[in-house]
């Protein structure tokens, strides 16, 4: 990060520990307030609250991080708001959660008394080992240097990817958000596999991550395309394409792949209300 500030993290599960773990292994972590009733460990960096009352009275942050449950978004803001007063108003908003809009999180800070800027961005686990990728929307409310601060802190975990519409954080969450997920599954079927063949679970596992990882390391590195680099490896008429003649029949992956997407995206705009 270019800069040091100060972040009120609400929420340490699964995508707010990610960004912890990875803000915290990067050489320059921000000054950081940790805004979670389960989490009590504090020390370096990091200091720990379980309640919202309990932010410290001389702590401005300049951004707050909401990687709470969306259900329980408006009450979180509430709450800090009620803490820090007119502190909130030197702030702003960054949503890690799927689907809650800008304008929703906007107008539940001004019930809160505080007018702030709201970006949403939709980072993923990879996060936490500095390997993540991220979508990241900001609100014309937004200032260039609070756009700045969120590009950094989401870089500091991973690539991010700048989207000019907030709608299409909806397709981001179903491509990348959840991507993880659905490459933890092939590599689940991988391995089952390997063993419905003979293999032992220790070989099977290992060759099913170490292939996923390598193809990973092909695709970041090389400037081909996915497609130009499947080509590359499948021989005509061998092992490769006979797999792939499954894979690819109408009614498989170019027809279930698509479906998974447009199943997430519609949870995601669900969730938006």
């Amino acid at each position: 990060m270019t800069s040091v500030p100060s972040i009120l993290l609400a929420g340490c599960g699964k995508m707010g520990g990610a960004l912890l773990d990875g803000w915290l292994a990067s050489p320059t972590p921000p000054r950081l307030v940790v805004l979670d009733r389960h989490r009590t460990c504090s020390g370096g960096a990091v200091s720990v609250v379980r309640t919202a009352a309990e932010i410290p009275a001389d702590f401005q942050p300049d951004i707050i991080v909401l990687a709470v449950k969306p259900a329980a978004a408006e009450i979180v803001i509430d709450a800090i708001g009620k803490a820090l007063g007119a502190r909130m108003n030197r702030a702003a908003i960054l949503s890690v959660m799927a689907g809650r809009t800008c304008n929703a999180l906007a107008d539940a800070a001004r019930q809160s008394g505080a007018t702030i800027p709201v970006l949403r961005a939709m980072p993923n686990t990879p996060s936490a080992i500095g390997a993540g990728i991220s979508g990241l929307y900001a609100s014309e409310a937004a200032t260039a240097e609070q756009k700045t601060i969120c590009h950094d802190l989401l870089f500091a975990v991973g690539d991010v990817v700048p989207v000019e519409k907030e709608a299409d954080l909806s397709v981001v969450t179903a491509i990348s958000g959840s991507g993880p997920a659905y490459v933890f599954l092939l590599a689940e079927l991988l391995e089952k596999a390997g063993q419905q063949h003979g293999l032992s679970p220790a070989i099977a596992r290992r060759l099913a991550r170490g292939t996923i990882y390598g193809a990973g390391r092909m695709l970041d590195d090389l400037p081909d395309s996915a497609e130009d680099l499947r080509k590359a490896v499948t021989s005509p008429n061998g092992t490769t394409a006979a797999a792939l003649a499954v894979l690819m029949n109408p009614d498989a992956w170019p027809e279930t792949v698509p479906k998974a997407i447009d199943a997430a995206t519609k949870r995601a705009d669900e969730l938006a209300g």
